[in-house]
């Protein structure tokens, strides 16, 4: 039978939740240092993103589709400013939430 809410608390103490807390703050100093992911993706697929997006607008201004070159131009420049200035959405976030009255603090 599954223990009651109530009774959680006794259930951890008489499973050994002492021991059960040291094992959990023990992995938690064995994890990954993740402190430089971000950048390091944004390293790697950022030229990779430029070198794709140089490719497609070669290729649209070669077949003279100048509407579509220019909507793909907009959407790739909003692309690379989320990449690039990852504090953006939250900025932007911020700034939608004051104009429409709400407190963010």
């Amino acid at each position: 039978m599954l223990p009651l809410m109530s009774s959680t608390p006794d259930v951890f103490h008489a499973a050994g939740g002492a021991d059960l807390l040291f094992l959990a703050a023990e992995a938690t100093q064995d994890a990954p240092d993740t402190g430089g992911l971000a950048d390091f993706l944004r390293g790697f697929f950022g030229p990779l993103f430029l070198v794709i997006v140089s490719i497609v607008a070669v290729f649209f201004l070669f077949t003279r589709e100048i509407t579509r070159f220019a909507q793909f131009i907009i959407l790739a420049i909003f692309i690379g400013i989320v990449f690039y200035v990852p504090g953006i959405i939250e900025v932007i976030a911020v700034a939608i939430a004051r104009a429409m009255g709400v407190s963010t603090e």
